[in-house]
């Protein structure tokens, strides 16, 4: 070999040599125990832990899916059995959270970019028959509630409201604007929207609970029912508001979806911690991931991993 190419040669490979040894390494996971994440039961929330897996796992952290319930988890996350919940929504769980954060064992992570609303809804074509709506006033009128009834609930109304773990204190509700309504859970999310899917199409009478985000609110025409607005001693003094004697007279509060973790996991896998806190999605985005699942049959790992495969960018800089 020409003394020159060996030359060259010799100089291209200490060239790569130094430029392999000049990267970054990968930071090395701080703890191989498994960071544990709750799912729950609505289409959202596993979408919104699935991408946080996905990220934690892209950093070399071991993740562990645990089913909870929503409020529930609160006891696991105190002890550090659960480490991590990604959807805590301000219109059900405030309170939740807030108590669990006053003990010094669970921290509030900050927003997930999304903004929950949450409240009863009805279809635009029930207003014929109940005029007086958005105002919930109109509610309180005897023909206006026979719209809403069904078979077991005549003369009262029937509200459809969500799985019982969601909270939402729908009976206190009821109870304390003296609403002729029953409230009826349905036993999961699917059967919520599947309830409300057969109800449009036949226009027939439902008032029941919807969210947002989700796909609901654009592809049925409706309204949310207009309550008194929410303040916090609506639901903490019972004084406050049109009925002095009950807690609870007034509309679902409207905020932010919140993560909330173990207070230890910032000490246990800091690096994870400052990507739980990166963390963030819009309504619009996750509107779109619920539609590609729920309506067009995707499964939650398929749509997770489609994100994370368009928007490396984003998810990269949560976990630098």
């Amino acid at each position: 070999m020409p003394k020159t190419l060996r030359n060259l040669l010799s100089a291209l490979a200490l060239g790569a040599s130094l430029a392999i040894t000049s990267l970054p390494a990968a930071a090395a996971p701080e703890s191989t125990d498994p960071i544990k994440l709750t799912l729950h039961d609505w289409t959202g929330q596993l979408i919104t832990t699935q991408l946080m897996a996905e990220v934690l796992k892209k950093a070399g952290y071991n993740v562990e899916l645990v089913t909870a319930d929503y409020l529930a988890q609160f006891a696991g996350l105190e002890s550090g059995d659960l480490h991590l919940a990604m959807e805590i929504w301000a219109t059900t769980g405030q309170e939740a959270l807030d108590a669990a954060v006053a003990t010094g064992k669970v921290e509030n992570l900050g927003e997930t970019g999304m903004q929950a609303k949450e409240e009863w809804w009805y279809p635009t074509y029930m207003k014929e028959k109940c005029p007086g709506l958005p105002n919930w006033e109109a509610l309180l009128e005897p023909a206006c509630a026979e719209a809403f009834a069904t078979a077991e609930t005549a003369p009262n109304g029937r509200y459809l409201g969500g799985p019982v773990t969601w909270g939402g204190f729908d009976e206190e509700r009821v109870s304390a604007l003296g609403l002729p309504f029953e409230v009826v859970h349905a036993g999961t999310d699917a059967a919520l929207f599947a309830e409300l899917e057969s109800a449009y199409q036949r226009q027939a009478p439902v008032m029941l609970w919807i969210y947002a985000p989700h796909w609901a609110v654009a592809k049925y025409e409706g309204e949310w029912v207009e309550f008194p607005e929410y303040t916090a001693e609506c639901y903490a003094d019972p004084a406050w508001g049109g009925n002095p004697n009950e807690a609870y007279d007034c509309g679902k509060p409207f905020g932010a979806i919140w993560k909330a973790g173990w207070a230890g996991l910032k000490d246990k896998w800091p690096g994870a911690y400052r990507g739980i806190q990166g963390f963030s999605i819009d309504n619009a985005e996750m509107g779109q991931m619920i539609t590609e699942v729920d309506l067009n049959g995707k499964s939650v790992q398929d749509v997770a991993d489609a994100w994370i495969a368009a928007n490396e960018a984003r998810w990269s800089a949560w976990i630098q």
